[in-house]
């Protein structure tokens, strides 16, 4: 009772010391949350989190098939791009990837090996920062989804495999319909995690100028020098983000819950 009390005066006492201070310059934190800018930088966001986590879903359930595969060589290469994307900074993988036009002036398809280009761009143009980040988020994101999946499949009792191979079904059926489904259960609150994570990891874009939401609150007090009042509306909108998600998340681990 008394530590509940200790808590309550504290958390009273930091709010009151906060709304009060005449240094956060409350005026400027209410009038930049809705400026035209913040919210452009917000849509990047959203748009990187997104797009980051659809496709590093989608090589982190590649690759974990593929560690999980009889071949030794697609368990080896699995191994190796999930051992080399999560044992380096993702800080230095983007800086790599928007550099890439150092190391490969021009990018294109065509025949490897000294062989003819079809089509080719200059790496400058094509690699822009959105391009970087989205590239420098999503590998990375899908080397520690696979170690997720992975986690996932092997939680299911083998004897499910065992089962549906004896009643003739092929072993992308079995994956499908058998074994992912039951996966979920332990797939989803580590997915979500990883969802809320990426949220507030786009703030290291602002690195390679990637337009995000940091990035333009930067950019807005290098001019007005309204540092701290620009940081309370990026860290606002932040909160707001990781917020919904966590509702969504909580709503995913109930569903697939269902029945265990």
């Amino acid at each position: 009772m008394v530590a509940a009390a200790v808590a309550a005066l504290v958390m009273v006492w930091l709010a009151y010391t906060i709304i009060v201070n005449p240094n956060l310059h409350w005026d400027v934190i209410v009038g930049f949350l809705l400026d035209g800018r913040i919210l452009g930088g917000l849509w990047i966001t959203i748009a990187l989190t997104a797009l980051s986590m659809v496709i590093g879903v989608a090589l982190g359930v590649t690759a974990a098939v593929m560690q999980l595969s009889d071949s030794p060589v697609l368990r080896g290469a699995a191994g190796l791009y999930t051992w080399f994307f999560r044992g380096t900074p993702l800080l230095v993988q983007l800086i790599f990837w928007f550099n890439i036009g150092l190391v490969f002036p021009e990018i294109g398809i065509g025949i490897p090996f000294g062989g003819p280009m079809f089509l080719q761009w200059p790496a400058n143009e094509l690699i822009t920062p959105f391009t970087a980040a989205l590239l420098g988020l999503t590998i990375n994101e899908g080397a520690y989804m696979a170690e997720i999946v992975r986690a996932g499949i092997r939680s299911v009792d083998p004897g499910q495999r065992e089962a549906a191979e004896s009643l003739g079904m092929r072993h992308r059926q079995i994956l499908r319909r058998i074994v992912l489904p039951q996966a979920m259960r332990v797939i989803i609150p580590p997915t979500g995690n990883q969802f809320i994570s990426m949220l507030k990891t786009t703030s290291m874009v602002s690195v390679i100028s990637g337009a995000e939401l940091l990035t333009v609150s930067q950019r807005i007090y290098l001019d007005n020098f309204e540092v701290i009042a620009l940081l309370v509306v990026a860290s606002t909108w932040y909160l707001l983000l990781t917020s919904v998600a966590t509702v969504g998340q909580r709503f995913l681990e109930r569903r697939f819950s269902r029945g265990h």
